[in-house]
């Protein structure tokens, strides 16, 4: 029987990117930045990374704070999509409106393929590892996946990844140990950032 083990898998949304989401900004720059000195000490076996420039120059950027020489890995199923489409009668009746509105404004494509690369991204990020070792892993990915994670690690329902909000170069830490349900460590965590560069990428009325 083959050994299970634990994954810490860390999740980080891009840095600030460009009004044309070409290349992250100068305040998105220094995000990742210090965001690779925070993962310095962790032991990461991979930096996994979505395909559009905003994550990809993000994983780049933290990946030269660490020190070491850990592989950048992209990942289509790690990019920006639209990881669950609901119908109206699984949404809460105050706020069904708003939430349908919301994912309607994307383009068909992206919400039909979506689910899809949401499902792969789960099957290729989530759960207990092979072997005897703990593995660490960094996600470099977009505010939908991250909420989708987090959702899947609670077991919510398919729709609650909409209203889970993710900053700028935030962290959030999820545990898959053998044999237990995941464990949600930190969610959203901005503690490497100073109050100027956190909460950018999120509506000013979620903002605290």
């Amino acid at each position: 029987m083959t050994a299970a083990s634990t994954r810490f898998l860390y999740v980080a949304r891009h840095g600030e990117a460009s009004p044309d989401e070409t290349e992250l900004t100068e305040r998105g720059r220094q995000q990742a930045a210090l965001l690779g000195e925070r993962l310095r000490g962790v032991p990461l076996s991979t930096v996994h990374h979505g395909p559009l420039p905003r994550a990809s120059q993000t994983a780049r950027l933290v990946h030269e704070q660490l020190g070491r020489d850990v592989p950048l890995a992209v990942s289509e199923p790690a990019g920006d999509h639209v990881p669950y489409v609901p119908r109206r009668e699984e949404l809460p009746a105050e706020s069904a409106d708003r939430f349908l509105a919301f994912v309607e404004q994307f383009p068909e494509a992206e919400r039909s393929q979506g689910p899809e690369l949401a499902a792969a991204a789960l099957a290729r990020f989530t759960g207990p590892v092979e072997g005897d070792d703990p593995r660490h892993e960094l996600l470099v990915t977009h505010a939908f996946l991250a909420a989708w994670l987090v959702r899947d690690a609670l077991d919510a329902p398919a729709w609650r990844w909409l209203g889970l909000n993710h900053s700028n170069a935030a962290l959030t830490v999820i545990r898959y140990s053998p044999g237990r349900p995941a464990a949600l460590l930190m969610v959203n965590d901005m503690g490497h950032l100073p109050e100027d560069l956190r909460w950018t990428g999120f509506p000013p009325e979620l903002r605290v």
